[in-house]
């Protein structure tokens, strides 16, 4: 089972709102997902990004994957070194 950490569109149209999930990837983007770490709204000025650092931790460690784009978030709050 190969897991990833990556992005779960919310909100409604034309105003996302994204959680950090930790997810299998053979599911949906928007499906089912094991674990929630935080959220990122980009809406607000500047963006609001709220992550569990020591979750995102354990994950990586287990060999959980990012995305391109949750890396960029991770490295933006601290949870992973640049």
């Amino acid at each position: 089972m190969a897991v990833k950490i990556r992005l779960k569109r919310m909100g409604m149209k034309k105003k996302p709102f994204y959680r950090v999930v930790v997810a299998d990837e053979r599911f949906p983007r928007d499906g089912r997902f094991i674990e929630e770490l935080g959220y990122y709204n980009p809406m607000t000025n500047p963006a609001e990004i709220n992550i569990k650092a020591d979750r995102a931790q354990h994950w990586l460690s287990v060999g959980a994957q990012p995305t391109e784009t949750v890396r960029v978030l991770l490295k933006k709050t601290g949870a992973i070194e640049k």
